[in-house]
């Protein structure tokens, strides 16, 4: 069977926007409001011990559990909650469960972490986010670092991080789909139009100032794909990220290892002899000092794509605090400042540092495709040695014209 270049490359980004979102269904982490707290309190009451009064959560950590909820991915979409009834409007998720054989239910059975869900005769237990099974009365048991020591089931739930990528890839696609008709049907040169006019210098952004640049004029064509998809998909999810929808993928570190695994991926499978020469056996050293330097070269290997990883990951959730933490002044200046004082200081600092998020969102998009293409160029790139060369040879074929570039 034989398959042409243009199908590769199409299934290749294809396949790169979508293999992320098998992978973090199982990520999941405090998602659930006052989940471990309501266990706590019926298995003290089991016990038998007595309080006359409910533990009353102070401001502190009812603004530390929204934040904390806010960042991490959960089964279902809350967007807001009503203290005073306990009620939360939102809509729940599909749950996927393989625990011999296939369960799916919808996560509404978890009643936000305070039910147990039944599927087929099993009973299982939303805690922290993760999955346990248990019986009927949903009995958890802990180990000595209070951690569920209950059988967890296989999860491949569509959780909030997922359903994001999923409409993030698809938008992604009719977008780029829409921009390569464009240019079948009126050719390289014409103008683009509607939204297209939006993408156009945007891609050849990335291909003028990040990879020509650092992967070369005879190569980068082939990291083209790549590169645009890892561009539009990191900045798409950050954008995605601001809005009031608590939505925070690229703050998940299962996202951005996944991320950073492809460019590492890609970057050794693309090396050439001379990168693995570099790295094995360094030339133009003494053999004791290549010796030194094999294992160093080789551990780089890996700490390139941690930073990818670390930085998307670190800078996004520490944007995504600041923000929910500013907002929180609302709640804890109100003796200080004043409601209205309050709420003017807090709407003040949160819009300047949303202008800033906005950069940022940009920015880290930017910062990852230009360390990714970076560290391919270094893999493909030919090294040039020095030569000696006649003089009288001035005019050879090293002295050739610079190559015209073409218009996307």
């Amino acid at each position: 069977m034989v398959f042409n270049k243009q199908f590769l490359k199409n299934s290749l980004t294809a396949l790169i926007v979508a293999v992320p979102l098998i992978s973090f269904a199982n990520s999941t982490q405090d998602s659930v409001h006052g989940g471990e707290e309501a266990y706590h309190t019926a298995k003290l009451e089991k016990h038998g011990e007595q309080h006359e009064t409910a533990h009353e959560a102070s401001p502190a950590e009812k603004i530390n559990d929204h934040i904390s909820h806010h960042l991490q991915d959960a089964h279902e979409f809350v967007f807001f909650s009503d203290e005073a009834t306990d009620e939360h409007f939102g809509f729940p998720l599909p749950v996927i469960l393989f625990d011999n054989g296939l369960k799916v239910f919808s996560s509404a059975k978890f009643n936000h972490g305070e039910s147990v869900a039944e599927a087929d005769g099993n009973y299982y237990k939303l805690f922290h986010g993760k999955i346990y099974k248990t019986d009927a009365a949903g009995e958890l048991t802990f180990d000595e670092h209070h951690h569920p020591s209950n059988a967890m089931p296989l999860d491949f739930s569509i959780t909030k991080n997922v359903v994001s990528l999923l409409l993030t890839s698809l938008l992604i696609f009719l977008l780029f789909t829409s921009l390569a008709k464009g240019f079948k049907k009126k050719g390289p040169n014409a103008l683009p139009t509607g939204f297209n006019r939006v993408l156009e210098p945007l891609v050849i952004y990335v291909r003028d100032e990040i990879a020509r640049p650092n992967i070369g004029e005879a190569k980068y064509k082939k990291f083209m794909p790549y590169l645009l998809t890892v561009f539009f998909l990191i900045w798409t999810l950050n954008l995605l990220g601001l809005t009031p929808l608590g939505i925070n993928v690229t703050g998940n570190i299962a996202v951005t290892v996944c991320l950073a695994l492809f460019t590492f991926v890609i970057t050794q499978f693309s090396a050439n002899k001379e990168y693995w020469g570099h790295i094995f056996w360094m030339p133009g050293v003494p053999v004791p000092m290549k010796i030194v330097l094999a294992p160093i070269e080789i551990l780089g290997m890996f700490t390139k794509p941690f930073s990818l990883l670390i930085r998307l990951f670190a800078n996004i959730t520490a944007g995504h605090t600041v923000v929910m933490g500013l907002l929180a002044i609302i709640f804890v200046g109100k003796a200080q400042l004043g409601v209205s004082g309050s709420i003017g200081t807090s709407l003040l600092l949160t819009l300047f540092i949303s202008v800033i998020e906005l950069l940022v969102a940009f920015l880290q998009a930017f910062i990852f495709t230009m360390l990714s293409s970076l560290f391919i160029g270094m893999a493909v790139q030919e090294h040039e040695h020095d030569h000696h060369h006649d003089h009288s040879h001035g005019h050879d074929k090293h002295h050739t014209e610079d190559p015209e570039i073409p218009v996307i």
